[in-house]
C-alpha cells in the first residue's frame, strides 16, 4: 500500500513554515493519542504516521530530501512502511510528543492551538504528474530536461480573484472574513473547541458579486507552460521528484500545487542495470577465451579496455570498479561488472571440423575436476 503524503498526513500545505508544522502534529498527536482512543488500532497507526511525518518535516535537511525525493529520499519507503519516522518506536513517540508540549500527557485543555485573528484557508491549487524517459547516460550524468505542460495557471485578467474588479468582492458574511466557523460542545474532558472550513465562501474569507468574464469567477485558465527540469545523477525507475509550485495554479488565488515528476528509465541495447551497477555480457570467440585478449566493453560514457586471460571460462566475471552508477545520495558509485560467455559456432568448414576433431582426444581439451567443481559452484548460485 503506497504510503501517504507526509503533509497530507498533517494537513499542512508544502510551503508549511516550522511552526505551523508543529501546531499540526501537536494538534494532530492529541487527537489520536492511544490515552484518549483506547483499543482504537486505526487511531494508534494515524497517531504514528503524524509522528513520523513529522519527525522527516521538523528536519530541514530530511525535508529537503522528502520535497524532492519523496519517501525514497527519506528511506521509509524502501521497507514497506512500518519503520516509525526511520526506525522509531512507540517510546520514542512519546518522548517526542512530551518533548513538543513542555512536559507529560495528561489533560487536553491547553494544547490545542488558536486560530489567529483574520486566518482563513489558503487555497492549494492540485498536483501533476509527468512521466521523464532517461538513457543510462542521463542517469549516470544528471540531466536538465524542458517539458511542455498543459496546466491551469492564474487568470491574467483578474490577477487570479475571479471577480471583475476590486469592488466586486466582498467580506463573506457567515464568516466574517476568517474563512472558519468555531463551534464549542461540551464533553467528558470539558469544552472541546471545533474548527471547520465556512461552506459560505469555501474558506476564502470573501464573497464574489460579479466574477471575471475571462475566468467565469475560477481565477485560473488553462495554458501550456515550459518547465524546466533539473535531474540529479542517480535516480531510479519510478523515483518521484518534486517541484515545487509548478503544479496546477488554485481557484481565487492561493498556493500552486507541485510538479510530480516520475521517472522512466529507456532500455539500454547493451548494458543491464542492478541498482548502481551496470553489467555487459561479453561474447568471446573460442580463441579470444583460449588464448587471451585485450577488448573494449561499453560504459555509460564510452568505452573501457579489459585484459582477457588466456584460459578464461565462461561465468567468469569482471569487476570494473566506478564504471557504474552514482548512488542519489551521493554515497559513491557503483561498478561494471563484465560477465563472460564464450561463442560456440554453428558451421564450420570442413577443414574447420577436421581441426576440431584431432583437439577431442588432447587432455588439454578435457576438463579438469576441479574447473568442473567451480562451474558447478556458479550454477548452483545462479538457481538457488
Amino acid at each position: 500500500m503506497a504510503k501517504q503524503d507526509y503533509y497530507e498526513v498533517l494537513g499542512v500545505s508544502k510551503s508549511a513554515a516550522a511552526d505551523e508544522i508543529k501546531t499540526a502534529y501537536r494538534k494532530k498527536a492529541i487527537q489520536y493519542h492511544p490515552d484518549k482512543n483506547p483499543d482504537n488500532k486505526e487511531a494508534e497507526e494515524k497517531f504514528k504516521e503524524a509522528a513520523e511525518a513529522y519527525d522527516v518535516l521538523s528536519n530541514p535537511e530530511k525535508r529537503q530530501r522528502y520535497d524532492q525525493f519523496g519517501h525514497a529520499g527519506v528511506g521509509s519507503s524502501a521497507a514497506g512502511g512500518g519503520g516509525y519516522g526511520g526506525g522509531m518506536t512507540m517510546d520514542d513517540i512519546f518522548r517526542q510528543f512530551g518533548d513538543l508540549i513542555g512536559g507529560h500527557f495528561g489533560g487536553f485543555s491547553s494544547f490545542g492551538g488558536r486560530q489567529r485573528s483574520g486566518e482563513s484557508h489558503v487555497q492549494r491549487g492540485t498536483d501533476l504528474r509527468v512521466k521523464v524517459k532517461l538513457s543510462l547516460k542521463d542517469v549516470a550524468n544528471g540531466v536538465e530536461k524542458k517539458i511542455k505542460v498543459k496546466k491551469y495557471v492564474q487568470c491574467t485578467k483578474c490577477h487570479g480573484s475571479g471577480a471583475e474588479d476590486d469592488k466586486s468582492i466582498t467580506t463573506c458574511p457567515t464568516c466574517r472574513g476568517n474563512g472558519y466557523v468555531t463551534r464549542v460542545t461540551n464533553t467528558i474532558l470539558g469544552q472541546m473547541q471545533t474548527r471547520s472550513i465556512c461552506q459560505s465562501c469555501n474558506g476564502q474569507g470573501k464573497t464574489i458579486t460579479k466574477k471575471c468574464p475571462a475566468c467565469y469567477g475560477e481565477g485560473i485558465v488553462s495554458a501550456d507552460e515550459v518547465i524546466d527540469i533539473n535531474i540529479p545523477a542517480g535516480v531510479m525507475e519510478g523515483m518521484q521528484l518534486s517541484i515545487r509550485g509548478k503544479g496546477n495554479a488554485a481557484r481565487r488565488g492561493g498556493v500552486n500545487g507541485d510538479l510530480l515528476v516520475v521517472i522512466e528509465e529507456e532500455v539500454d541495447k547493451e548494458l543491464i542495470r542492478d541498482e548502481n551497477d551496470l553489467v555487459y555480457n561479453l561474447l568471446l570467440s573460442i580463441p579470444q577465451a583460449v588464448l587471451g585478449d585485450t577488448i573494449e566493453v561499453p560504459t555509460v560514457n564510452g568505452y573501457a579496455k579489459v585484459k582477457i586471460d588466456a584460459g578464461t571460462q565462461p561465468g567468469k566475471v569482471l569487476r570494473l570498479r566506478g564504471k557504474g552508477l552514482p548512488s542519489i545520495n551521493g554515497y559513491g558509485t557503483g561498478d561494471l561488472l563484465v560477465n563472460v560467455s564464450v561463442y560456440i559456432p554453428e558451421n564450420l568448414s570442413s577443414d574447420e571440423r577436421s581441426k576440431i576433431s584431432q583437439m577431442r582426444t588432447s587432455s588439454n581439451f578435457q576438463p579438469s575436476r576441479s574447473i568442473k567443481e567451480k562451474i558447478f559452484d556458479k550454477f548452483r548460485n545462479l538457481v538457488e
